[in-house]
């Protein structure tokens, strides 16, 4: 049986990890992910996990070491964040490519300069391309329960493809929260035994990542984007699964007091718990708000997220990274729902925030002030996007 215990994010997901049977850790420290693979170390070194812990020189090398193990068919994790996912990015891409389902947590956190070890969502943004699935935390339990799942998702026979799970560096990784552990027994359980698709293996050779021409780009890479597409309701079926056991559900988006709104805010990650602290405090007050969080930001649930927004008048959308677009163009996350409305011709009165940079508070009183913004504005007045909480 699950145990419930007071611990710190980054150890209980280590903890996770090891309780997957992983083969192989492939890592370099980066603040605020350090503790995860410190962690993993330990237990490598104690006897408590049989796995290689692979302690290379850079965050390129990691992703080099991945590759490798995962061809070789061990299970593979590793962990970074910000400008070491930044040195590890162009391995990334090779990963994706190769269907190699590794997993990988990401503490999410501001990319210099300045420099800046706190959190926002620009190595998130950054990765958004790379052909990776993204899962995104909110708490300590959804962490663990999606390192969890990401290991379930990602060995998939139909899906092989690497998994990325995010949670928000410090404001949750360097947290202790009480959160239910789940036993041995239990993940063996929901995690059968790795069989990869493919597998570099002497005894039958075969070539991965070769040469790509011209004649055969194009149809790798729709490949690649074909898989990741139909990863979508795959992915859907083992959160089903998952909930099953653990009697946690998870959805590719998930909602709270939308049914009526009036008002949607779209935010992922740790501050829509701050957010729905808000919606309870302005409901009281009469005015229809709800939200609607992204539990996977790839594959884009577009259709599951028009559906959640479906009715509303206002939208508030957030971004927790700088769009660099001139004023002229939204935020990475509100290009995607403003692309995923226009298509299903919906339009709603919609405000694009940059909020929370480099660890910045978004308090109650900013989001009940963006409501107001969006919900007080005429159509044509709402810029592209705004800075929120900027000091003058």
């Amino acid at each position: 049986m699950s145990k419930r215990i007071g611990i710190e994010v980054s150890i209980a997901l280590a903890d996770a990890v090891g309780l997957c049977d992983v083969d192989v850790v492939a890592a370099y420290p980066i603040t605020p992910q350090t503790h995860i693979v410190e962690h993993l170390a330990e237990l490598v070194a104690e006897g408590h996990l049989d796995a290689d812990f692979v302690p290379v020189e850079s965050e390129h090398s990691a992703m080099s070491a991945c590759i490798g193990s995962s061809a070789a068919g061990a299970r593979t994790f590793t962990s970074t964040c910000s400008q070491g996912y930044a040195l590890m990015s162009e391995l990334c891409y090779i990963a994706s490519a190769m269907r190699l389902p590794i997993v990988m947590a990401v503490a999410n956190r501001a990319i210099s300069a300045p420099i800046n070890i706190w959190n926002d969502h620009a190595d998130l943004m950054y990765a958004r391309d790379t052909g990776w699935i993204q899962l995104i935390s909110e708490n300590g339990q959804e962490a663990v329960d999606l390192s969890i799942l990401a290991f379930r998702i990602a060995e998939d026979q139909g899906i092989s493809l690497p998994v990325q799970v995010n949670l928000d560096g410090f404001t949750m990784s360097h947290v202790i929260e009480p959160l239910m552990m789940p036993e041995a027994a239990e993940i063996k359980e929901f995690l059968p035994p790795f069989k990869p698709v493919l597998r570099l293996d002497p005894a039958k050779p075969i070539t991965m990542g070769p040469v790509g021409m011209p004649d055969v780009f194009t149809e790798a890479r729709k490949a690649q984007d074909e898989a990741l597409k139909s990863s979508k309701p795959a992915i859907q079926a083992i959160f089903d699964l998952f909930a099953k056991q653990f009697g946690r559900q998870y959805k590719l988006v998930e909602t709270y007091k939308t049914e009526d709104a009036e008002t949607i805010i779209v935010a992922m990650g740790s501050i829509a718990q701050t957010a729905m602290t808000a919606i309870d405090a302005m409901r009281a007050r009469g005015n229809k708000v709800g939200i609607a969080r992204i539990r996977v930001f790839r594959p884009f649930p577009a259709a599951e997220l028009v559906e959640a927004v479906r009715g509303a008048k206002n939208l508030v959308l957030l971004d927790r990274v700088t769009a660099f677009a001139g004023g002229e163009v939204s935020g990475p996350v509100a290009l995607e729902i403003k692309s995923a409305l226009f298509d299903n011709g919906l339009l709603p009165k919609v405000g694009n925030f940059l909020v929370g940079l480099g660890g910045r508070d978004v308090t109650q009183q900013n989001f009940e002030e963006m409501v107001e913004r969006v919900t007080s504005a005429k159509n044509g007045d709402l810029p592209a996007y705004e800075f929120i909480n900027v000091r003058e």
